[in-house]
């Protein structure tokens, strides 16, 4: 299933190099972490997150099959968007004075 998911992003973003997925393996279930470029997010998330539910529906219909409980995880990189912040308000706050 980690396969597919990566083939499915891969498949839809512009930086494909830049896809990775982490598989976590529970008691009961999988998780798998899919982590893409900060430009890419818009395309696997989709307007009002479709994109983002038909890869879980399409993971989870798999994992049906395999008798296994699958949760697919759209990571982002919170350290980015932070710094990225951090950046503007201290334009903006030097801008003012």
């Amino acid at each position: 299933m980690k396969e597919l998911v990566e083939f499915i992003a891969k498949s839809l973003v512009d930086n494909p190099d830049a896809v990775t997925v982490n598989e976590i393996i529970g008691e009961q279930s999988i998780i798998l972490e899919l982590k893409v470029a900060q430009e890419d997010m818009g395309k696997i998330i989709g307007k009002q997150g479709r994109i983002a539910k038909a890869i879980r529906t399409v993971i989870k219909a798999v994992a049906v099959k395999q008798n296994k409980r699958v949760i697919v995880e759209i990571v982002w990189n919170l350290r980015v968007r932070v710094n990225l912040t951090l950046f503007r308000y201290i334009k903006i706050k030097n801008s003012l004075t």
